[in-house]
């Protein structure tokens, strides 16, 4: 498969959207609809022409509303990692109150390996171009970090003070984006799992300590 490489399409020369209430309504109805198709098609090839076919509508109409092809599928990549937490969530708010970090951190696991395979193989695809090309797509690696450590961190036990939580968040997050990275390359589901029990173990241990 060919690594996605976007049409540099600027919005030079075309008015923007004022952000009056039915510009964004419109610009959100026509971001949903690029969302979706990104979720099917994925990353590759993707354009502003194709993401205008998709929201059967031109090119210059989504340039009045974003800034650019890349402006579009920074904002779409971050509408999916919304389902993605939202799933997550969804399943963590279904378990007790006092469920502690670890168990939280269990429950949330199998909506980041389970998921629906487009969404899962976008997701993929974008942390893939932040790592190839940092220069150009810092920004889907930056963003993804900016909409899962505030969830990591609210998952933490509320009297730890917040250095604790944000430290105890980036931990958790570098191991699960490296196990799924594994996951990725190697299928090794045993060892994945196993590496995940680990990580369980020492949040345990981190939420005995004083």
């Amino acid at each position: 498969m060919a690594l996605y490489a976007p049409q540099v399409e600027t919005n030079a020369g075309y008015r923007r959207s004022t952000g009056s209430p039915r510009g964004e309504a419109r610009r959100l109805e026509l971001l949903a609809v690029v969302t979706d198709d990104l979720a099917v098609n994925g990353l590759v090839d993707f354009s502003l022409r194709r993401a205008a076919r998709a929201a059967g509508t031109t090119h210059k109409v989504l340039l009045y509303h974003f800034d650019g092809a890349e402006d579009l599928l920074r904002q779409a990549v971050a509408k999916l990692r919304e389902r993605r937490i939202e799933n997550a969530m969804a399943a963590v708010a279904e378990g007790p109150a006092e469920a502690s970090l670890a168990d939280r951190i269990r429950v949330a696991w199998p909506m980041l390996t389970g998921e629906e395979p487009g969404l899962a193989r976008v997701l993929d695809q974008a942390m893939g171009l932040a790592m190839y090309d940092p220069d150009r797509y810092r920004e889907l690696g930056r963003h993804a970090s900016e909409q899962y450590l505030p969830i990591l961190v609210a998952l933490c036990p509320p009297q730890w003070s917040e250095r604790r939580k944000q430290g105890v968040a980036e931990m958790i997050l570098s191991a699960l984006r490296g196990f799924l990275l594994e996951r990725l390359i190697s299928g090794d589901e045993e060892g994945v799992a196993a590496g995940f029990e680990a990580l369980l173990r020492a949040l345990e241990r981190e939420e005995a300590a004083i």
